[in-house]
């Protein structure tokens, strides 16, 4: 059974043209290319120094079409440990991880809109979610629970105003606290969730769950600050 894409908590994201970004934008030793990424994927201390660096958050913010130069995984991770610094939070490195490969799978609208990468069926609304859930098996309850936990946090800290603007223009009755209610508890509940403690999710989920707002403000700033969002 393949791991959920979103159930991703370190730092094998990194794909090889990230490596070579970081590696071109720091000092070198005397190695090869191929030696220096074959080590630095075994240093994750070494790859967390660079990835709080202020230097490469410089040269991230400062170039043009970055995007295509590094994987989305590593422009979110750069971005969401500076939001996190700035707001003065001591995030978890696991959570953060998470929170990146979620941002970097979301920038897809048709993935933040699957429960799983392969359904063929949208869901646009948590009711929705929530009624499919009640009727799920085992495996797809907990990708649900997951979902809209994933799913209200990206919306609240990443287009905040998309949702109060439906709200107060669009009659939509849905208001931010909704999301963030709901995020926080549907966090919780996969968090106890037999499947999380398969995919070592249980934590990850509970810390999420209890401090929701803290991480969906750290994404209000990064949104605010980082991102040019139409």
């Amino acid at each position: 059974m393949r791991t959920p894409d979103f159930a991703r908590t370190d730092l094998s994201q990194l794909v090889d043209k990230d490596l070579q970004f970081l590696i071109e934008n720091f000092p070198k030793p005397g190695r090869s290319y191929e030696e220096i990424a074959q080590l630095i994927h075994h240093l994750p201390r070494t790859l967390e120094s660079m990835l709080n660096s202020e230097s490469l958050f410089n040269k991230i913010c400062d170039r043009s079409l970055l995007i295509l130069e590094i994987s989305p995984f590593l422009f979110f991770s750069v971005l969401l440990r500076r939001s996190l610094m700035d707001q003065r939070i001591l995030g978890d490195k696991k959570v953060i991880n998470y929170i990146a490969n979620l941002l970097s799978l979301f920038v897809r609208t048709d993935r933040l809109h699957r429960i799983h990468r392969n359904d063929k069926q949208t869901h646009h609304y948590l009711t929705d979610m929530i009624q499919e859930a009640a009727n799920a098996d085992t495996r797809r309850q907990f990708l649900i629970y997951s979902h809209i936990g994933n799913y209200s946090l990206y919306l609240t800290g990443i287009f905040p105003q998309w949702i109060e603007y439906r709200r107060r223009y669009k009659n939509r009755p849905v208001s931010t606290q909704f999301y963030i209610d709901f995020g926080r508890e549907y966090y919780e509940r996969a968090s106890s969730h037999t499947m999380a403690r398969e995919y070592d999710l249980g934590e990850v989920f509970f810390r999420l769950s209890i401090m929701f707002e803290i991480y969906k403000e750290a994404l209000n700033h990064l949104a605010k600050q980082y991102l040019v969002l139409s």
